[in-house]
């Protein structure tokens, strides 16, 4: 795993020498290259001035900033180098929050951050359960990509993750959403939605998380290479249904959906329990059945 960054968190007199990565892989997404039709050829491409049309290499473009119509300033390398922030190798930390103040929607991308030798790791283990036993995130600032960036560092399986946040002023508010009406919720109504709700709970482990359409496009694929003919299914159209009826019967479905789930899990635990004291599982129990007189 190659860092794509590398300096220090630090906070008041405490320096831990830190590595940042991608959390996120690249590899299982499915891409796609433009084609010419005629002939399947690659298109390429090119970078070309819309002044006079030539060709360009990266050796002959520049960074230019356009403060009037038509009007650039020329931005090098070297000036950018020349900006000292602090934040382009230190991660300063600002503060300590509760991670519930961070509102879903300014998360918008996960580093992994590991220490940087085996000097750091003592420091930067000592942070991670610091983080996890207080309930705390830290946040702070760091150059990315020419860009400073407002990050949260939280715990994550004895390890740290930095989050880049989107700041609170990019984010539209759910009021500016078209034909959106507050009306209030018939009382029974409610009070089913609340029990379907109640009655499908689960954890995040036991949700399918699985990429369906990228499984399916894949599928797509290799029956297209292996020249097999692709066959679509339609969708049925689902009568519409009434409210309460919908939510009775969505009850009852989930309901009955747990019940064989229940039983093999309670199962599962009697072979895991057996296994651990060295006995053989309980045999499920058989029916009685009834005696036979004897003549």
């Amino acid at each position: 795993m190659r860092s794509i960054w590398k300096g220090h968190i630090r906070f008041s007199l405490v320096t831990i020498p830190i590595r940042i990565y991608n959390a996120v892989d690249t590899e299982e997404t499915i891409r796609f290259n433009q084609l010419h039709k005629e002939d399947n050829g690659a298109v390429g491409y090119e970078k070309k001035c819309k002044k006079c049309g030539k060709a360009l290499t990266a050796e002959e473009i520049v960074k230019g900033y356009q403060f009037e119509p038509e009007q650039y300033v020329i931005v090098s390398p070297d000036d950018l180098s020349k900006i000292k922030l602090k934040s382009t190798k230190v991660i300063e930390i600002e503060g300590f929050i509760d991670a519930t103040e961070v509102h879903p929607s300014l998360y918008e991308a996960p580093y992994l951050a590991g220490p940087d030798g085996p000097v750091a790791a003592k420091t930067y283990s000592l942070l991670s359960q610091a983080l996890k036993a207080s309930g705390k995130v830290a946040v702070g600032k760091v150059v990315l990509r020419d860009r400073e960036e407002v990050v949260t560092i939280a715990p994550q399986d004895g390890g740290l993750m930095l989050y880049k946040l989107r700041q609170p002023n990019e984010i539209r508010k759910v009021q500016d959403v078209p034909q959106l009406e507050s009306k209030d919720a018939n009382k029974d109504e409610l009070k089913l939605s609340i029990s379907l709700v109640e009655s499908m709970s689960s954890t995040l482990k036991e949700i399918d998380l699985r990429d369906r359409y990228r499984d399916a496009l894949r599928e797509l694929i290799e029956a297209k290479i292996a020249g097999k003919e692709i066959v679509g299914v339609a969708e049925e159209e689902k009568p519409v249904v009434d409210i309460m009826a919908a939510l009775k019967q969505s009850i009852e479905q989930t309901k009955a959906k747990k019940k064989p789930m229940e039983k093999a899990k309670g199962e599962k635990k009697e072979a895991v329990e057996a296994a651990r004291e060295g006995r053989a599982p309980a045999s499920p129990a058989l029916p009685k059945q009834k005696k036979q007189k004897v003549a």
